[in-house]
């Protein structure tokens, strides 16, 4: 295990990075946006979500299914593809470019984290990197995807686990951190949208 810096966090020398500041009439404006029409528990109609996300910079396939109660950092970071389905209570926190494949399935209370703190310096400086989820990926419910990770084609995060490094195409992982169980092959009768 790596040893910490004898000297202390000092926060008041966070250094802010302008693009998340909340100075930034863009990031207020997408904040109430966020409270109003995703972050909520009422069942605002998905095709008006996927408006509102186009309209602020978002490139939204067809047949997308957000859920009530998401959260979504930075909806011009993001990138989903064709018959993608996020359900509730799931967390964006795209910091950085997020992309999600057609086809891919973030479960109930799944986390993408793009950021992180360097615990090596003593502003705590930020860190971050992009996640990618290829096509058919499937993230289960209340699983974490970390900073720079890649999860490629078909990859399967079992509930409550934690992806902190890229996850291979068709592979099934569980745990924290996440590790490789199984490998399975989808036949063209099983589909996402059998399940």
């Amino acid at each position: 295990m790596e040893k910490m810096s004898s000297k202390s966090v000092d926060l008041s020398k966070y250094q802010h990075q302008p693009q998340f500041s909340s100075k930034s009439w863009r990031n207020r404006i997408w904040f109430v946006v966020n409270i109003l029409f995703f972050y909520t528990k009422l069942p605002i109609p998905v095709g008006l979500k996927l408006w509102i996300l186009r309209k602020f910079g978002a490139k939204i396939g067809t047949g997308v299914m957000i859920k009530p109660n998401v959260n979504i950092k930075f909806p011009w970071l993001l990138e989903i593809g064709n018959n993608v389905w996020i359900g509730e209570e799931v967390w964006i926190d795209n910091l950085v470019q997020v992309r999600i494949g057609s086809n891919a399935c973030l479960s109930q209370g799944a986390m993408l984290l793009c950021g992180n703190h360097n615990y090596k310096s003593t502003r705590f400086d930020l860190m971050t990197a992009t996640i990618t989820l290829e096509e058919g990926v499937w993230i289960g419910a209340k699983s974490i995807v970390c900073p720079g990770v890649t999860c490629y084609s078909h990859a399967m995060l079992v509930v409550g686990s934690v992806a902190t490094g890229n996850l291979e195409a068709y592979g099934i992982y569980r745990g924290n951190p996440a590790a490789k169980i199984a490998t399975v092959l989808l036949s063209n009768t099983h589909r996402l949208s059998n399940y």
